[in-house]
This record gives C-alpha cells, structure tokens and sequence, in this order.
C-alpha cells in the first residue's frame, strides 16, 4: 500500500503530537505538508520532516502536492473553513474537537459532505478508542448491567492554560464527556444543566472552575460531569455506569505501577491528557489513516460532532444563566444514520 499524505494544520502542543506519532507510531502514513500562522514554528516543524512543505496558510498546504488527508488540529474557530477546504478536494479529514465552536457551522460541515454523497469527516474524540472506554461500551451494550441509570464522570485538569475561559470549561473539555455519553448509551443529550460552587482559589480570576454539569438523555438516563480543571494534582477521567442490575468504573487504574508498603497505597498519576490517552490516540490515528487510504471515516462523524456542539452551547447558555437548557437537534440526515 502506497504512503496516505497527510497536511497537518496547526502545529501547537496538539498537532506537533500528532506529527511525531504520525512519523514514529503509525505505519502507512507520511506528513507531507505542515501549517501554521507562526511562521517560525511551522518551519521548525517541518524542518524535522522528510521533505515536508511549510505553510503559514491552511489552504495552501491542503493543496500542496501528495496530500491525500488533512489533520487539522489547530484552534476551533478555524476548524470549519480548513474542513471545508478539504471537502472540496475530496479530502478525508479527522478533525480534533470541536468539529466547529457552533451547531450553526457544523450544520454547514454537513451540508458540504451531504452533496458530495459520502462521510469524510472524522471528528477527534479519542476516548472513543481507549481499552477501558471500548470495554465499558460492550459491556453496556450487552446488557452486562442491566438498563443504564447513571454515569457519574470526573474531569480533572492539574492546571488550565492561560487562554481557558468559563466557556470553555464546557466547549473544550466536558464536549468529551457529552460524546462518550452519547456513544456509550447509545442515546441523544436531551437538556443540560450546570452548577458552580464558589471557585477554587487555584482558579484565575474569572475562571468559574470547578463546575457541576448534568445531562438528561433520550432515554431516560442522566449523566453527571465534575470538571475541575486546576485540581493541581493532576489529570484524571473516570466514568462509572450504573444500571439496574450492577455498576462498573473505568479510570480507576490510570495510577500506572501501584505500590502497597509499610502500611500505605500509593501509585502515579498522569499530569497531562496525551499521557492518559496516549494509547488511545495511537489507536485512533492508526484506524483513520486506514479508513482514509480507503476514503471512509472509521469513528464520530460530523453528525457526532454537530450533536456535541449543539450540546455545548446549550450548555454554555444554562451556565450562564442558571436555568436548564433543552438541547434542539435538526432531524439526522440520512447519510448519517
């Protein structure tokens, strides 16, 4: 099989990880085009890439030549102009969350793979690929625990950037756990609700962190979401399902080695998110790289993603305002079901 060109768009903490797993961890794949409005940092980049072509531009480097994919992992607000580029070249592209910072842009997203007839765009949820999240899904989707109730999720950062907003406490970080809500339950966020407790004095000034979010699903299941983004210790994510006939949690064990001596347990703990899901990134480029060579999507779709944005800013809204939100979702095109 033939090496999948890829453009990688954005070159930050994200897109550089991308890069280095692209080059050293999954096979069939090459970047071939790198992009970047730092025009230092771009070149720096590519300067470590084989041939690899720099640009300052998105689009210019979604049509440099032997790209055959596009992995934007640059800040959302430029995510839905770089997708649609990509779309117009028939170019399959996995996109890190969000799919776009607005329902009102991701519709568009859809409208574009709609007229081309076929699913091009993967959207970045990686927990979709982790071990223990793929095995809590076949669990509940065997009726190991009888008819979900609950999932009970922590989201726990040791310390927010100096960009982060109240906003995106919502938007950027619990959007994951709206995805593995819906993906696990099989089942549409329905209406949201948030909470907030006097912020820790660890937050910035401003930053509302921590909160508590609910979300009331199609199915009658509810789902609560601790964020807490300046815990300072470290990074944590645990969902734990609890159905009619058991319960089951998963993050329990990301402590790595655990050592019980002289009266005391005392383990590791992740101090960063490409270190909790480094397993699961592999994975998920690996699945993409191969789904692209063939022209297809092997993971959440721009649907998916439409549903995570719509989620968030209804989120958002109930944070702001204090009220609970119903969630509105457009009926689900037909390429997406």
């Amino acid at each position: 099989m033939s090496m999948l060109g890829i453009a990688v768009l954005g070159t930050g903490k994200m897109g550089a990880d991308h890069v280095r797993r692209i080059g050293r961890t999954v096979g069939g794949a090459r970047v071939v085009a790198v992009a970047d409005p730092d025009a230092d940092r771009v070149k720096e980049v590519a300067a470590g890439l084989d041939g690899a072509s720099a640009h300052t531009d998105a689009a210019a480097a979604t049509a440099a030549p032997g790209v055959d994919a596009v992995l934007i992992a640059s800040p959302g607000p430029a995510h839905e102009e770089a997708i649609l580029h990509a779309l117009r070249r028939e170019l399959p592209v996995l996109c890190e969350k969000p799919l776009t910072p607005d329902p009102k842009g991701a519709l568009r997203v859809m409208e574009a793979e709609q007229r081309l007839g076929r699913k091009l765009v993967q959207v970045g949820f990686m927990r979709r690929f982790d071990a223990e999240y793929e095995r809590l899904k076949e669990l509940l989707d065997a009726g190991g625990i009888g008819r979900p109730l609950f999932l009970h999720c922590r989201h726990r950062n040791a310390a927010s950037p100096s960009f982060f907003t109240s906003d995106m406490l919502i938007s950027d970080s619990v959007v994951h756990e709206v995805d593995a809500a819906r993906w696990l339950l099989g089942q549409e966020i329905t209406a949201v609700s948030v909470l907030s407790p006097t912020p820790t004095s660890a937050a910035p000034e401003g930053l509302r962190d921590p909160r508590l979010v609910l979300l009331e699903t199609s199915g009658g299941a509810v789902v609560d979401v601790e964020i807490f983004v300046n815990c300072g210790f470290g990074y944590e994510v645990r969902c734990e399902a609890v159905g009619e006939a058991g319960s089951a949690l998963i993050g329990g064990g990301g402590e790595g080695m655990l050592v019980q001596s002289a009266g005391r347990r005392y383990g590791e703990i992740a101090q960063d998110f490409t270190v909790r899901f480094a397993d699961a990134y592999d994975r998920q480029l690996r699945r993409w790289v191969a789904a692209a060579a063939q022209g297809r999507v092997a993971g959440p779709d721009a649907w998916d993603g439409y549903a995570a944005a719509a989620v968030s800013r209804a989120g958002i809204a109930a944070a702001r305002d204090g009220v609970r939100r119903a969630v509105e979702l457009v009926d689900r095109p037909a390429l997406y079901r």
